[in-house]
């Protein structure tokens, strides 16, 4: 049975900061391979958790794998019937295929320092 997870993407690498990601990337996971399926503009949603959830489920999403996210977006996101995966990084592709195998390493998990904002940026 497959499974579709999408990544924050900032070109072809994982967008490590997720409150300013523009674009996801899905892949369709059989088994151990990943298939690159879809990329997802987040440009009108900005970061409100209900308009991602919802784009997300209406194309077949069951994961997030990320970077960075606030705790109040994980709680939303997940609220909405999704799973999340946190502290991902590097390509896209290497990614998927890590999480496809079970060897994806997880460096970090929420975001909760704030000091890397600028004003009136705020995480998740």
């Amino acid at each position: 049975m497959s499974k579709k997870i999408a990544i924050p993407t900032n070109g072809e690498v994982l967008d490590a900061h997720f409150g300013r990601t523009a674009a996801f990337t899905v892949f369709e996971i059989e088994g151990k391979e990943a298939r690159k399926v879809d990329i997802l503009s987040a440009a009108d949603l900005e970061t409100q958790y209900k308009g991602l959830a919802c784009m997300f489920k209406r194309n077949g999403v069951e994961v997030l794998v990320c970077g960075g996210i606030g705790a109040g977006m994980i709680a939303g996101i997940t609220a909405g019937g999704l799973g999340v995966v946190t502290g991902a990084s590097g390509h896209v592709v290497d990614v998927a295929n890590s999480y496809a195998n079970g060897t994806l390493v997880r460096r970090g998990s929420a975001c909760q320092e704030h000091e890397h904002h600028g004003p009136g940026q705020h995480c998740g």
